[in-house]
Formats: structure tokens, C-alpha cells, sequence
């Protein structure tokens, strides 16, 4: 063919010659989506998978309740409740249908029926039996055997011992003494069953720091005092009560103090006296399995929650429940308290002048058990 002579081109081949690269770009394309397509799925896979693992390890595990196939045996006595939940009980001093005195004494952290043991002990039986001394303590919600109640508030607690003191006969009228985290229970007694009280006791109430009549300097400077991980604990407890499982049982970092037994909360007082009872035989090593045995989320982790969540009122609002002094509301606290400190309770007494307020010096967060205070703190009450 000579130089310059145009060559002409069909319709037809113009056509094939554009098509060729679109079908080329349609098959990369549909390529590309295809692994677009596969790398989402792996993705969205993964996800699930990591968020089941989460669920997984942040899930409590059931509680083993007592009675059951996998759980405890029941060994001691139990009062059903009218939602159909037990309550396991312990009674102590004189028989209560000669007793002048009927006092339900609710434990604290991490105990059970058995934790007033040590306290009735040091009572001189002197005084129990010419005061005409009653006391039935027992175990609360998802501790020893009694059974679980995940729905556990300040209320409910208050309601289960008004029932507890209706079906065991105790009247009208009866004392409650807490000691701990039985201390704060005392708190929703004098809210929500005031009328059905002689007298009260709270010996060293744990506080919840993030109650709203607290001054915020006060509550921080005693809060920053505890060690750091209780104050992850409660802060987890406050903010985020469905990772308190998770918080306490993970290894990355320390759980609460008090859960892991640690001696760092105690003052040398309290070092003392946990030295005479275990040498006095005061406490029993088999016992402190019982507050546990139906697992720790129901029991230390509920607690938590409960003692240091969001409250429906404010302590420092409550009313005289004894406007015309026909009974009396004590409240006794350790000086060197390192695990609920002192400033605290002040600040509260200060706020409801109706409390009769006692600060016992040189002495720590078990005070109650050292002699001759179970007498003074019962006499207070019963005068």
C-alpha cells in the first residue's frame, strides 16, 4: 500500500474495537465488588465474633442457689418471702417469746448469718440475759443461703427485713443494728420502715461518696484516700455497674481491695483485734467460705452496685423517725477508720442532729468487736 493512502475502517470494527475495553472494565469491576463484598462479611464476622467474646467474659456467670442441683446444700433455718425468694436466718441470746428486746442485726460485706458471732461473743451474757437480749441476724439477698434477688435496691432490702421481722414474730416494733455494708442498709430501714422501729444502730455505715449532700471537696479528699483500685471498683460500681463483674475478675489490672481479702484497709487497731479473734477462736476459717458459696456477683458484686450506684434519696434528707423520743438512732464510728473515713460520718451526724453520734478514738473499722463496746453500743440502743 502506498505511502499516505487512508485506510478505511468499518462501523462494524470501530464497534469491536470499542467494546473490548468496556467488557474488560465490567469484569474488573464486578472482581473489585465481589472482594469488596467478601472483605465486609469478614469484617461484619469478626465484630460479632468480638463482640460475643465481650459479652462473654463482661456476662456474670448464674448464681449457684442454694437447694439447687449445682448448688449448696440448705443447713439452715429459711423464711419464704411473698415473691417467693428464701431467706436464711440465725437466732441468738434469750428465746424471743420471753424477750424484752428483739433486735435484727444485718451483716456487712463479704458476710453472712454468722459475722454477728464474734460481736454476741463479746456481749457479756450477764447483760443479754438480765436486758432480755434477742438478736436474729441473717443472710442477705444472694449471700450464704439465702437466695439472689438481681433487682435488689435500698428499698427492697428494707421490705425484706420488715418481712423477716413479721414472720418470725418480733411485733410491731423491733431494733435493727448494721454493721459495714449492713450499716448503710440502715439508711433505707429509716427511709422506708420508720414506723416499724424501737431503735436503731449503724456501726461504721459504708458511704456512697457520690450521695448529692455531700460537699465535693469533702467527698473527694475522703475518696482519694482509699486505695486506688477500690476507687476503680466503686467508680465502675457508680458509672458502669454491668462491667463490676467483668472489673473483679479480670486480671489486667487490681480488683477491689476488700473482694481479695487485702489487709491494706485496716488500721493497726483493726491488724490488732483480726490477731485476738483468730487466736481466740472468734473467727472461723470454714465460715468465710459461706458468704460466697453461691458465687460473688449476686453477694460482693450486687453490693457494689447496690451501696454505690444511684440511690432514690439522700440520707442526710431522712425525717426523725422518733419526733416524740420514744426510741433513739446511734451512729458509731473507728477514729482511725481507713476504710470508711471519719470525716464522712461527721459531715452526715452534723446534717441530722437527731442522731446520737459516737466516735470511739484509737480504733479502726472493727471497733464493734473489741471488749467492752458491744456493751456500751447495746446499752445506747436498748436505753
Amino acid at each position: 500500500m502506498a505511502a499516505g493512502t487512508s485506510r478505511k475502517i468499518s462501523a462494524a470494527s470501530a464497534r469491536s474495537h470499542t467494546r473490548k475495553p468496556k467488557a474488560k472494565a465490567k469484569t474488573s469491576s464486578k472482581f473489585s465488588a465481589t472482594l469488596s463484598g467478601i472483605f465486609k462479611n469478614i469484617l461484619l464476622v469478626a465484630f460479632v465474633g468480638l463482640i460475643a467474646i465481650a459479652y462473654q467474659k463482661i456476662r456474670p456467670p448464674s448464681p449457684k442457689t442454694c437447694g439447687s442441683a449445682d448448688g449448696p446444700p440448705v443447713t439452715a433455718p429459711r423464711i419464704q418471702l411473698r415473691d417467693g425468694r428464701y431467706l436464711a436466718y440465725k437466732e441468738y441470746g434469750v428465746p424471743k417469746d420471753i424477750a424484752k428486746h428483739k433486735i435484727i442485726f444485718v451483716h456487712g460485706f463479704d458476710g453472712c448469718r454468722h459475722s454477728v458471732f464474734p460481736l454476741i461473743a463479746s456481749l457479756s451474757q450477764d447483760f443479754i440475759e438480765n436486758k432480755g437480749i434477742y438478736i436474729v441476724s441473717f443472710d442477705r439477698p444472694g449471700y450464704g443461703e439465702s437466695d439472689p434477688h438481681p433487682a435488689r435496691t435500698a428499698k427492697s432490702l428494707a421490705y425484706d427485713i420488715e418481712e423477716l421481722g413479721d414472720q418470725l414474730g418480733l411485733g410491731s416494733k423491733f431494733y435493727v443494728v448494721g454493721f459495714s455494708m449492713g450499716g448503710q442498709v440502715v439508711w433505707g430501714v429509716l427511709k422506708y420502715i420508720p414506723h416499724r422501729l424501737k431503735g436503731a444502730a449503724l456501726l461504721a455505715p459504708v458511704v456512697n461518696y457520690w450521695w448529692p449532700s455531700f460537699p465535693a471537696n469533702l467527698s473527694q479528699e475522703a475518696y482519694k484516700l482509699q486505695p486506688l483500685q477500690d476507687q476503680w471498683a466503686m467508680r465502675i460500681g457508680h458509672h458502669l455497674p454491668w462491667l463490676t463483674y467483668w472489673w473483679n475478675t479480670q486480671k489486667l489490672f487490681p480488683p477491689s481491695s476488700v473482694i481479695i481479702r487485702s489487709p491494706v484497709v485496716f488500721s493497726k487497731p483493726d491488724l490488732e483485734l483480726l490477731q485476738a479473734m483468730s487466736a481466740s477462736g472468734a473467727v472461723d476459717e470454714l465460715e468465710l467460705a459461706v458468704p460466697r458459696q453461691q458465687g460473688e456477683y449476686e453477694s460482693l458484686h450486687r453490693d457494689i452496685n447496690v451501696g454505690f450506684g444511684k440511690w432514690e434519696f439522700d440520707p442526710t434528707e431522712i425525717q426523725n423517725p422518733f419526733p416524740d423520743d420514744e426510741g433513739s438512732v446511734h451512729l458509731w464510728h473507728g477514729e482511725s477508720d481507713l476504710l470508711v473515713p471519719a470525716s464522712l460520718q461527721r459531715y452526715v451526724a452534723s446534717k441530722l442532729p437527731w442522731i446520737q453520734y459516737h466516735e470511739v478514738p484509737d480504733s479502726g473499722h472493727l471497733f464493734i468487736f473489741a471488749p467492752g463496746n458491744a456493751d456500751s453500743i447495746f446499752q445506747a440502743l436498748i436505753s
